[in-house]
């Protein structure tokens, strides 16, 4: 018979093993999104939504029956929609809450539509990847829905967000952009006021775990690879808006906007963090910087000066030579 000696046999294992690891590591993956899926990351996380569109536009012409190209777009909606919704209260920039725009209806037939070809694709095959996009598809109907205080249509969004997370975790535990979206879901349920957690008792919504969607988005952060920079934004966000740990925000930030300086989003929250920590000159000069930035969107540019004049002004602190007013 031809049997492998007793010497051989550790040195096969060792390599089979590590043939099975590489494999399970490389299949653990959101697959490697296209090069405009990235180009166009960079442009929208870089301060340019309008640029981004474009490659977005691209990658639909290239592949029509898949999700990513339109939802890409759709996140890249949503930063539009953010700044010009944004608002100064509390001592906070956020786009807080606001009332239906014409704009919106674009926004919720992307977000269907990236439903749409995710669930045709999972009826033909299940697959966690199918799963993320449908998810997120969701996900971001329930973002519009918050920001319009339409609190049934969010909890409705999101539990369906959810099943779709949760089933593309179960497929494959190490998909890290799935995180993003459940962090979030997580966070959100379990910091809901008093009111809503009524409200999600009597409509059945499945409860969350602040401690564990902070851990998951922490996940997403530094693991994800379509989701990394908006886990990591939106953490740093929950962080300052809920948890008032104004330190660890700041620390979650910085990254982010040492490597997307451009970005008037990521500034002016950086500035309220440090406004928040009592670190007035570093807060000012995000707030300036912020201003200082030119952008293709005239509106986003308006509202950012009209944000960082503001929070300026809450500083007190002596006006820069040339400052905007």
């Amino acid at each position: 018979m031809n049997r492998l000696s007793f010497r051989k046999r550790p040195k096969v294992l060792s390599f089979l093993l590590a043939f099975i690891l590489s494999a399970l590591a490389a299949r653990a993956q959101t697959p490697n999104p296209p090069r405009e899926a990235t180009d166009g990351l960079q442009l929208l996380y870089g301060g340019d939504p309008d640029a981004a569109i474009e490659h977005f536009r691209i990658l639909q012409k290239q592949e029509p029956d898949h999700p990513l190209g339109y939802l890409l777009e759709d996140d890249a909606r949503w930063w539009q929609i953010l700044c010009e919704s944004a608002e100064y209260k509390w001592g906070m920039v956020d786009a807080w809450h606001r009332g239906k725009l014409s704009q919106d209806a674009p926004f919720f037939k992307l977000a269907d539509k990236v439903v749409a070809l995710s669930e045709a694709r999972l009826k033909a095959e299940e697959t966690a990847e199918m799963h993320f996009y449908a998810g997120m598809g969701y996900a971001f109907r329930a973002r519009l829905f918050a920001l319009r205080d339409e609190r049934r249509n969010t909890a409705r969004a999101g539990v369906k967000a959810r099943e779709h997370f949760l089933r593309s975790i179960a497929l494959d535990p190490n998909l890290a952009d799935s995180y993003a979206g459940l962090g979030l879901y997580n966070y959100y349920v379990d910091t809901l006021s008093a009111m809503a957690k009524v409200l999600r008792f009597f409509m059945g919504i499945p409860g969350g775990d602040k401690r564990v969607g902070l851990k998951q988005l922490a996940r997403a952060m530094n693991e994800g690879e379509l989701t990394r920079v908006e886990a990591r934004f939106y953490l740093a966000k929950n962080l300052r808006n809920y948890d008032r740990d104004y330190q660890r925000s700041a620390e979650v930030l910085e990254p982010l906007v040492a490597e997307y300086p451009r970005n008037p989003i990521f500034l002016l929250l950086l500035g309220d963090v440090n406004a928040k920590l009592n670190r007035k000159e570093k807060a000012a000069a995000s707030y300036r910087r912020a201003a200082a930035i030119t952008l293709s969107n005239l509106e986003c540019q308006r509202r950012v000066h009209q944000l960082a004049a503001v929070a300026l002004a809450a500083l007190n602190v002596p006006r820069s030579a040339g400052e905007i007013p």
